[in-house]
């Protein structure tokens, strides 16, 4: 083998492993990270059948929420933002449009950092990179890194106007965040295309800023497309590009 094709050939091969490195951390990152994955639902009926079992007839303490403070937090848009009243707007993706209305009443802050975002044109070419099949029924976009890790350079939090009872019927558009902190919030955000109990977590369940009003049949198509992880959360089969968001 030439001294040129030696180099090629070590060239592909550290692109192969770094593509490998690169699908572990977006893997160990769904699982461990943001909207109730079906992973820490599978820890809450352990936990709840760990106590029953005990005998005892106490349920296990709550572990405390975990209590952080914004990152970059002066970029965080102001809550007065949303104006204390209804939003609606168009999702326009490369499957179809979503129209939608936001909920500035009920969750301020989330509803005016999406609305900021939109303005600014943020969303814009960025791709849903998650969608759940099993257990979980969602549609996860708003990334500008595309693989689960990205931002727009700040988080937030409180959780607002999350489900008492966990459930997140269809159409419901929440803010995902990381496990057990609810002031990891940022951009991502996901689509429920049909009805999902999403367990809270100690930090709460999770902010329900808005509802998708039509286009659920958009979601459901991209559903029936399934995974491109056999697994049923993963990147969708079929990419999935946000083109443009507008809100008024």
């Amino acid at each position: 083998m030439s001294t040129k094709r030696e180099r090629e050939y070590e060239r592909r091969r550290l692109e192969k492993w770094q593509e490998r490195q690169a699908r572990r951390r977006a893997a160990r990152h769904r699982r461990n990270v943001v909207i109730g994955s079906i992973g820490a639902a599978a820890v809450v009926v352990v936990a709840v059948a760990v106590a029953r079992s005990s005998g005892s007839g106490v349920d296990e303490p709550t572990p405390a929420p975990t209590v952080t403070t914004p990152v970059n937090g002066d970029l965080v848009p102001d809550p007065s933002l949303a104006e204390d009243r209804a939003w609606t707007g168009t999702i326009v993706t490369s499957r179809g449009d979503l129209e939608i209305e936001l909920d500035g009443a009920a969750a301020p802050q989330a509803v005016a950092n999406f609305v900021t975002l939109a303005a600014d044109g943020f969303f814009d070419g960025t791709s849903c990179h998650r969608l759940a099949t099993v257990n979980i029924y969602v549609l996860q976009c708003g990334d500008p890194q595309g693989d689960g890790f990205g931002d727009p350079g700040y988080r937030w939090g409180p959780i607002e106007n999350a489900p008492a009872d966990d459930v997140y019927p269809a159409g419901t558009i929440a803010m995902a965040r990381g496990s057990d902190d609810g002031w990891s919030m940022g951009s991502q955000f996901f689509l429920v295309y049909d009805d999902s109990t999403i367990p809270s977590d100690s930090a709460g369940g999770y902010t329900v800023l808005g509802e998708v009003t039509s286009g659920l049949d958009v979601l459901q198509a991209i559903a029936d497309d399934g995974t491109a992880d056999p697994d049923g959360d993963g990147p969708p089969a079929t990419a999935v590009i946000i083109e443009g968001v507008d809100t008024q």
